[in-house]
């Protein structure tokens, strides 16, 4: 038997790498990601430090896949998610909006 398996990487500014693979019972998401060629194809991706998931959740590269699922492979983010908000919300502050200050008490405002 064999898996059909989906290797999926997206590159900034929109674009994509999809690649639909047939691989044997009991293949790895290493495995797959080496099959699909994205490595040779995207060199920024380091093997050693990459991230990679099944159907948005993260999983180790030893993780046996099972049939129509589809590995992703996560860049680094560049701004911590929780840095960002505090920066948006400072803006809104700093900008007279009352959206960014709501959840202060009314004697600060």
């Amino acid at each position: 038997m064999s898996l059909i398996v989906d290797v999926c990487y997206g590159l900034p500014g929109g674009e994509s790498f999809l690649a639909r693979l047939d691989l044997p019972d009991g293949a790895t998401v290493r495995e797959a990601i080496d099959a699909s060629g994205v490595l040779a194809r995207h060199p920024q991706i380091d093997p050693a430090t990459m991230k990679a998931g099944v159907f948005g959740k993260l999983k180790p590269l030893d993780t046996v896949l099972t049939d129509f699922d589809r590995v992703e492979i996560y860049r680094p983010l560049k701004v911590d998610p929780k840095t960002a908000r505090q920066r948006r919300v400072d803006k809104s502050r700093k900008a007279g909006s009352i959206e960014g200050r709501k959840w202060q008490s009314k004697d600060s405002r």
